[in-house]
């Protein structure tokens, strides 16, 4: 039995049995994932679909689930709430003939942000989707544990303070994280309403890592990139590069409230062109290495780390993932390695790839200079205004797509529409991969999707 002391405040819990250990953690992901492929896209089961159960049978599953939730409840007395208010919703969800899910009740009392202990262990089920996983409301059991060491927290109290984020690893998981979704969202869960505010976020640290590690092992093979001593150590250190990425994580999800924002700083009630979701993820990325070299001037032993897990992941793997459909986060990868490029700091010379290490951390700065100044002057500019500004900053440095309305500016398209008219304009892949990219892609394409679904633990089995 695996045991973990868990500070909470000022009173210490006593030793805490693995939920993923106990027997009753089985029984709870079996009938979860019985369960999963009856519910139609809004999470409701249909009872007259082909293939569907008698009402009977799932009633009787989710007893089972309520059941185990009940006896794993007493390891994680810190859920007591949640866990009491779960029952209620999955009992409700039954007597209501298993129509679309409404957990609102137990999401507003499940608040893992109100308790960031380091270990500490949190039994979560609710119906939902998984960012860049599952896109459909199913019912999800996963179980994980809060990453918040004492030097993370000492840095948000004092440099970047963040009350909402939570740093999170894997115990184990239904199929919908069996993904490439490393986020705990409260907004992608099954509600009647959404909430005034949500009041936490989590990102899993270890999924990002194991993944940045797998990628980037390749990419440096594929490429022939020298890579300075500490920093091919800190590749080789699935603990270390977890470091690196709670604390970039932590650093970047701040940034998408601070700052000169004249929009909404998620974006998530307007329709916009991809670049300018691309600029803004970008930014955050940027802020972060930012602030990374500032910490690794201040002699926190992580700021460098930062940098370079920013660097690779933004230049070998986001480009090169996903489909080619308005893929924000490609094209933010695709900017970075073009602006570096451009401004001699990566070279691709002989079928090698060099960069220029003393470099990178100025010239990475500038690129996030030039999209802050983008933002500052669009406060004084019409919405459509400052997209065709945004569209101009990154077709300064990835070449359009020849059969773009928008790279004619206000002469190709029909201006006098609404802005969000226009969105429709925008082709799916306006900024194409460039012939860098493309060799790329085919080189790392089947070790990108051998990551789908990877944790630490699983990353260690297959290098075993």
């Amino acid at each position: 039995m695996t045991e973990i002391l868990v500070q909470t405040g000022a009173d210490v819990a006593p030793p805490a049995q693995k939920v993923v250990e106990h027997p009753a953690w089985t029984v709870l992901k079996d009938a979860v994932e019985e369960i999963r492929p009856w519910q139609s896209k809004d999470g409701s089961i249909d009872f007259a679909a082909e293939g569907a159960p008698d009402r009977a049978t799932a009633e009787r599953l989710v007893d089972r689930v309520i059941s185990a939730v009940e006896e794993l409840a007493p390891l994680l007395p810190h859920n007591a709430d949640y866990h009491k208010a779960l029952v209620e919703d999955l009992r409700r969800w039954a007597e209501g003939g298993f129509a679309v899910p409404d957990f609102l009740d137990s999401l507003l009392v499940f608040q893992p942000a109100a308790q960031r202990a380091d270990g500490l262990q949190h039994l979560v089920v609710f119906p939902m989707y998984t960012q860049n996983g599952n896109p459909d409301r199913n019912l999800e059991a996963v179980v994980l544990r809060m990453v918040w060491p004492e030097w993370l927290a000492e840095l948000e109290r004092t440099r970047y303070d963040n009350p909402l984020f939570c740093g999170i690893t894997f115990e184990d998981f239904t199929s919908g994280y069996d993904t490439n979704s490393a986020v705990l969202f409260p907004e992608t869960v099954a509600v009647r309403e959404a909430p005034e505010r949500f009041t936490w976020g989590g990102i899993f640290c270890d999924r990002e890592a194991a993944r940045f590690r797998k990628v980037t092992d390749a990419a440096v093979g594929v490429l022939g990139l020298e890579l300075p001593d500490d920093i091919r150590e800190m590749v080789g250190d699935q603990e270390r590069c977890q470091q690196a990425f709670v604390l970039w994580d932590m650093i970047h999800d701040r940034a998408h409230s601070h700052g000169d924002l004249p929009f909404d700083p998620f974006m998530i009630k307007q329709r916009q062109p991809f670049w300018m979701y691309g600029l803004e993820e970008l930014r955050c990325d940027l802020t972060a290495f930012k602030e990374a070299v500032k910490l690794e001037a201040d002699g926190v032993p992580q700021g460098r780390d930062v940098q370079f897990a920013v660097l690779f992941d933004r230049m070998f793997r986001f480009p090169v993932t996903g489909d080619r459909v308005r893929n924000y986060d490609g094209l933010g990868g695709q900017l970075l390695f073009a602006y570096l490029h451009k401004h001699d700091v990566v070279r691709w010379t002989d079928n090698t790839l060099k960069i220029d290490w003393e470099r990178a951390p100025q010239i990475t700065n500038q690129l996030c200079a030039e999209i802050e100044t983008l933002y500052r002057d669009g406060i004084d500019r019409p919405k459509l205004v400052h997209w065709f500004a945004g569209y101009e900053l990154v077709s300064r440095y990835l070449a359009p797509h020849p059969g773009s309305r928008w790279a004619k500016g206000p002469e190709g398209l029909d201006v006098m529409q609404p802005p969000r008219k226009l969105v429709d304009d925008v082709l799916p892949d306006e900024f194409p991969l460039s012939m860098f990219y493309e060799a790329l892609s085919k080189k790392l394409k089947n070790v990108i999707a051998s990551t789908r679904g990877i944790t630490a633990e699983s990353a260690e089995r297959a290098a075993a």
